[in-house]
Parts: structure tokens; C-alpha cells; sequence
């Protein structure tokens, strides 16, 4: 048998395809795996910044090849999926998560709480720039594309004094030593899903379906799935600065969320804690104690 598996072709979803095409080669050695990059219009919008794209723009593309049966399986990083799930397709599992933070990159190892004033940081998410600027005011956040690597290197360049990028595509890509500090969940909350991959098939595939399972990680998609449930019921998308993050300890599911206005200005934060074994109502009770606090409004200028 001979099983395709669809990839964008940026440096970190080589990488993260490859994890998968490992564990799939080392559990089923007599099937063929031929891994195919497929371009998306994120890639090609290369320089557009990140909050003019619809969430979702990363992972269309693989879809379709999806859907035209050029390829059998797509592997996705979570946070590219678009908030409502798409028809005719299934993730067959969402991967054992890679640290969820994000991290900063400065040229001289100085910390977030030691940068100077007015010291120029790159970030590509307005819910990075919300989060540091409530954290730091007197940083100046500027807009950044490029992959990983890429960032990485204008972090040295004369544009810049650091960035702040995902410390799963640092880690998977095997640049650890490049980060001066993870930033604490309680500075910056992550994105939804952020570390997680997401194993996509067709809808009824069963094959597929049963190669794909070997990456599930339960309580990876119990806490993906929570946060997934506060971004539905806020429906936001990358325009609107929102965070949500839920941890697993024994039978509860400790959430934090986080709303900011378009301009990053004003910014929410609530806590809510259900059971881990109805994370999408645990979800919904942090997305509804958000909105308590004031975030439709928030929501609404980034309408």
C-alpha cells in the first residue's frame, strides 16, 4: 500500500510531517510513505501581515488536495485549522503536544523584563502584541513574516532586538539554544491548539483513519478540544487578539483565556475549571466568563 502524506513545505512542516512519517514507518514497515508539499496561500501571501489572513488560509489548500485524493493524509500544526471544522474531512488525531509557550529571541539574551525602553520586538500575532504590550507598554511590537528560521535571524539583524515566535517550531526545528527565555503562560497566554499537530483524513476513510491513530494523544485532544470550544463560541479568528490554554490534572481541566481589543488597549483574562471528561463544556463556561467580563464588545471591532 502506498499512503501520501500532505505537508506545507516550510522548514518547520517538514519537520513536523517527518515526526509523523517516522512513527507511522516504525508501526506499519510494509507500507510505502511518500510525503508531497503542497503550497497554500499563506505561503504565497508571504509578506501580507498575518492578522489580514482568515484563520484557516494555511490548512485550505492541503484540504483540497485532501478532498481531490492527491493526497491520503494531511498533517497540519492545529492552530492553522480554521475555528469551525471542515465537512467531509476528520482529524484522526491531534499529537502529544510540544511546549505550548512562546519564546523570545534577543541577540544578547536579555530577558522580557530587562529590555531597554523602547526596544523593537518582532511578532506576526496580534495576540502576542496585546499580551506583551499589557506586560511591557514601553516596547515598540512590530510587525514580522518569514518562517522559524527566518525570524530567528532578523532577531540579529538591525531591525529588530528580538522576537517572540512558538517555542514548539524552535524545538522542532532543534533551535533551543536560540532562546533567551520562555515567556510564562501568565505573561502570554498561547493560541489555541499552539504545539499540537493535527492528523487529517477523510471523512469514512477507514485506512486512513487506522494509520493516522498511531499519534493520538488523549489528553493532547481533551485540552485542544476545550480551547477549541472558547474560540467557537467567541468566534474569533486571527484579527481578534484571543488566547485560551487548558491543563490536565486528574479529573478537572484548569482554563485561562484571554480577549483584547483589535488595538490591544484593553485586555480580559478569566479562569475556569471543569471536568476533563466534558471539555467542550468546560470550554463554553470560560468563553461565557469572558463575554460576563465584557468581551463582546472587544469582539465586535475586529468584526
Amino acid at each position: 500500500m502506498r499512503v501520501v502524506l500532505g505537508t506545507r513545505g516550510s522548514p518547520l512542516a517538514l519537520a513536523q510531517t517527518g515526526q509523523v512519517l517516522k512513527a507511522m514507518q516504525g508501526r506499519h514497515p510494509d507500507v510505502e510513505f511518500v510525503v508531497k508539499e503542497v503550497r497554500t496561500q499563506g505561503d504565497i501571501a508571504g509578506e501580507a501581515p498575518l492578522a489580514t489572513l482568515p484563520r484557516g488560509l494555511f490548512a485550505k489548500e492541503l484540504e483540497l488536495a485532501l478532498e481531490r485524493g492527491d493526497i491520503d493524509i494531511a498533517v497540519h500544526s492545529f492552530k492553522d485549522l480554521q475555528t469551525e471544522p471542515s465537512p467531509g474531512f476528520e482529524i484522526a488525531a491531534i499529537s502529544r503536544r510540544e511546549d505550548p509557550r512562546d519564546v523570545l529571541v534577543t541577540p544578547q539574551s536579555t530577558p522580557l523584563k530587562e529590555l531597554p525602553k523602547g526596544a523593537r520586538l518582532g511578532t506576526s500575532s496580534p495576540r502576542r502584541t496585546a499580551q506583551i504590550r499589557a506586560y511591557r507598554p514601553d516596547l515598540e511590537l512590530l510587525p514580522i513574516r518569514g518562517n522559524v528560521g527566518t525570524r530567528i535571524t532578523k532577531a540579529h539583524g538591525p531591525d529588530f532586538d528580538g522576537v517572540i515566535v512558538a517555542a514548539a517550531g524552535v524545538r522542532r526545528l532543534g533551535l533551543e539554544e536560540q532562546v533567551t527565555e520562555y515567556i510564562s503562560i501568565d505573561i502570554c497566554l498561547p493560541a489555541v491548539g499552539q504545539g499540537a499537530l493535527a492528523v487529517q483524513v477523510r471523512a469514512g476513510d477507514g485506512p486512513m483513519k487506522r494509520l493516522a491513530e498511531i499519534m493520538e494523544d488523549p489528553d493532547a485532544r481533551t485540552a485542544v478540544t476545550a480551547e477549541s470550544a472558547v474560540l467557537h463560541r467567541l468566534g474569533g479568528g486571527c484579527r481578534v487578539p484571543i488566547a485560551a490554554f487548558a491543563e490536565l490534572h486528574g479529573d478537572e481541566l484548569f482554563l485561562k483565556g484571554m480577549v483584547a481589543s483589535a488595538t490591544g488597549d484593553r485586555l480580559l483574562k478569566a479562569e475556569y475549571t471543569g471536568s476533563s471528561a466534558r471539555p467542550g463544556e468546560a470550554g463554553l463556561g470560560l468563553a461565557e466568563r469572558l463575554l460576563e467580563l465584557g468581551a463582546g464588545p472587544l469582539l465586535e471591532e475586529g468584526a
